[in-house]
């Protein structure tokens, strides 16, 4: 009743702007670390038990914070790719119907050009 086995967070892991996967972080239960051989014992006051039930709650709000920011960094890198991306295919678009537009008014141009030659030699003619 109201106690968990375990807690795990789901976020999106910044690796790069184009590189964000799903990630799964246990925050608990934690691990304790495995003793090394020759390993001392020391004495801590406050107890063992104490100092975790102190930094527990920092530990926990540590790691929520870690996966929110890199949530965060994902998210705004997705965001700057796509308004890149979105960018450059506007530029496209403007440079493609520019080119259109020039060579329509080239065309009629030349059209109007021809217009005035062909009057030009049909009063000489």
């Amino acid at each position: 009743k109201g106690e968990l086995d375990e807690v795990d967070v789901v976020f999106a892991k910044f690796n790069s702007a184009v590189s964000t996967p799903p990630t799964t972080l246990r925050i608990l239960p934690v691990d304790p670390p495995k003793a090394k051989q020759g390993a001392l014992n020391y004495i801590l006051r406050p107890s063992a038990e104490e100092i975790l039930e102190q930094l527990l709650p920092l530990y926990v709000q540590n790691q929520m914070y870690r996966a929110l920011v890199e949530t965060a960094a994902a998210e705004h890198g997705a965001r700057r790719t796509a308004m890149k991306n979105a960018t450059d295919a506007g530029s496209d678009m403007l440079n493609i119907l520019q080119r259109t537009f020039n060579r329509a008014r080239q065309a009629q141009i030349t059209q109007e050009l021809a217009e005035i030659v062909g009057g030009a030699e049909a009063l000489k003619g």
